[in-house]
């Protein structure tokens, strides 16, 4: 649920920056921002906007924290390092959203959902994510709901190249999007408490956690293979 480990976590955005601008030059993502119905320079914005979101946790409120509590330091899970910043209230985990994990992709995803008017199918799609995901998340101790990275996605091409129509891409980024975000995050809530965690944020670590990753290599797989 945080960023991982400061100086590799910025430099990893640094790369990052450079591979996206990239990616949209030689059409990539270009690609990708087609067949969603959105210029190369907007799908730039908007992964700009992911990015630099990522970093970003607005507080929504607080839980009791009933679980062990983790102290400040570094946690460990599937060879990352992830940053557990000092608690401020004893007892408890500020519940907070992430502009780049949850709040920039959910917007996309009405967008889409409504100017392509989407059917029942994509629906499905999303359940189908939902499903998957909420089986394959986890709680890890000190840093929230961690799910693997690179299923999610092939779910959702899958279930959109299957239940899209001529809506590939948008279905795939809307099941994606929506699937982890209700799978990951908000059907996972109650089991926050016991996580010992100083900050739970919906949406995770941004351009790291599922719900952006997934929504990008979901339309990504989904244009290759339709």
């Amino acid at each position: 649920m945080h960023p991982p480990l400061a100086w590799p976590y910025v430099l990893l955005l640094a790369l990052l920056l450079v591979v996206v601008f990239l990616a949209v030059q030689i059409g990539t993502v270009g690609l990708a921002a087609e067949k969603l119905g959105l210029s190369p320079q907007l799908a730039l914005g908007f992964l700009l906007a992911s990015i630099v979101g990522s970093t970003i946790n607005i507080p929504i409120g607080q839980i009791p924290a009933h679980g062990p509590l983790e102290p400040a330091g570094v946690v460990r899970h599937l060879g990352v390092g992830y940053l557990i910043p000092h608690r401020r209230l004893p007892g408890t985990t500020v519940l907070a959203v992430n502009v780049g994990g949850a709040v920039v992709p959910s917007l996309l995803a009405i967008y889409l959902l409504v100017h392509d008017n989407l059917g029942s199918g994509t629906f499905l799609a999303v359940a189908a994510v939902v499903l998957y995901v909420h089986i394959a998340a986890r709680p890890v101790q000190g840093i929230g709901i961690v799910v693997p990275g690179i299923f999610p996605p092939l779910v959702a091409a899958g279930a959109a190249i299957l239940l899209g129509g001529p809506h590939v891409a948008a279905v795939a980024y809307v099941g994606g999007v929506a699937g982890c975000l209700i799978g990951a995050d908000l059907m996972n809530l109650g089991r926050l408490p016991g996580v010992g965690a100083p900050v739970a944020s919906i949406g995770g670590a941004g351009t790291f956690d599922g719900i952006f990753l997934t929504g990008l290599m979901a339309v990504l797989m989904a244009s290759f293979f339709s």
